[in-house]
């Protein structure tokens, strides 16, 4: 889907590692949570706590999953999932698209 329709945002941005990456939160009208934003160049750890599903529009980046020891270069677009309660890495090389989707057990 390239476009959300009946939401609601949050205007406030989510901003982690000094302003490098941002995101803004969606609400759906079914309670549903994901966050669009953007990764600028750098590396980053993400913790989850409910499973996510992170879609990956445009952008350049290695990604270490948590049952990995190596980074894998991704080519988008792309998707990837992370289970609850665990973390994952991912050096990014250029601007970087997202949308996450938080799956509630």
């Amino acid at each position: 889907m390239s476009k959300f329709n009946n939401v609601n945002i949050v205007k406030e941005a989510n901003i982690y590692y000094d302003g490098k990456v941002t995101s803004r939160t969606v609400e759906f009208q079914d309670g549903t949570i994901k966050s669009l934003g953007i990764m600028l160049e750098g590396d980053y750890t993400f913790n989850t706590a409910d499973k996510e599903i992170m879609e990956i529009f445009s952008g350049d980046f290695e990604l270490k999953l948590p049952d990995s020891n190596e980074f894998v270069s991704m080519k988008t677009p792309c998707s990837f999932e992370v289970e609850a309660n665990s973390a994952f890495d991912i050096k990014v090389k250029s601007v970087t698209d997202y949308c996450c989707s938080y799956i509630k057990a």
